[in-house]
């Protein structure tokens, strides 16, 4: 029988359009974000932000994951964005030094976080473990607003909706070898349970 350490590492290359999609879809998600609502420094901007951004790093997410996850990764991605968004902004009232950035990012990841878990554990073949994605993503999301800000400090006053390319890199690898552990898991759990019923 494989390892599990084994089984985690043919994930990760199955895997190996995650880190891709991430690096390209916050940046770009964030930037037509900005550009449609010139700064997050309202509700209002937060919630149109979070859509838009989430649905860009939704689809390019989804599309990385798509052998695994349903399409409902899309609008959770979405919706958990716009909610974390608005709320993490809110609570730090709109500030953009580095333990708000933080802060607002850890909202942020906790609102993906939850609805992507949930998209998990509803796909057609559920994610045994979800939980641990949404326990990862706040502090994952505020370690990527956490490195943005020394990367692009110059720039940070323009209240993107998230991080950079700099913070989606570091975000993109620990996610990485997280989702390849729960799907090695999940494949693991499934092919014991196809073998117990035989």
């Amino acid at each position: 029988m494989e390892s599990q350490t084994g089984a985690a590492v043919r994930a990760a290359r199955r895997l190996w359009l995650w880190p891709i999609a991430i690096l390209l879809g916050f940046p770009i998600g964030g930037g037509v974000a900005d550009l449609t609502v010139d700064g997050v420094d309202s509700v209002g901007a937060a919630l149109i932000a979070g859509v838009i951004a989430g649905v860009i790093i939704g689809a390019a997410e989804w599309f990385a994951l798509r052998r695994w996850v349903s399409w409902l990764w899309l609008p959770a991605t979405s919706a958990g964005m716009a909610v974390g968004l608005a709320s993490g902004a809110a609570l730090v009232d709109y500030g953009i030094g580095r333990g708000d950035l933080a802060i607002m990012g850890a909202v942020t990841g906790l609102g993906v976080g939850v609805l992507q878990m949930m998209a998990l554990t509803l796909s057609g073949h559920p994610i045994s473990g979800a939980i641990a994605w949404a326990v990862a993503n706040p502090p994952a999301w505020a370690l990527g607003w956490f490195v943005s800000s020394y990367v692009i400090s110059r720039n940070i006053d323009e209240r993107f909706p998230n991080f950079g390319a700099s913070g989606a890199l570091v975000f993109g690898l620990l996610t990485w070898l997280l989702l390849a552990v729960l799907l090695s898991r999940s494949s693991a759990g499934r092919s014991e349970s196809g073998t117990a019923s035989r």
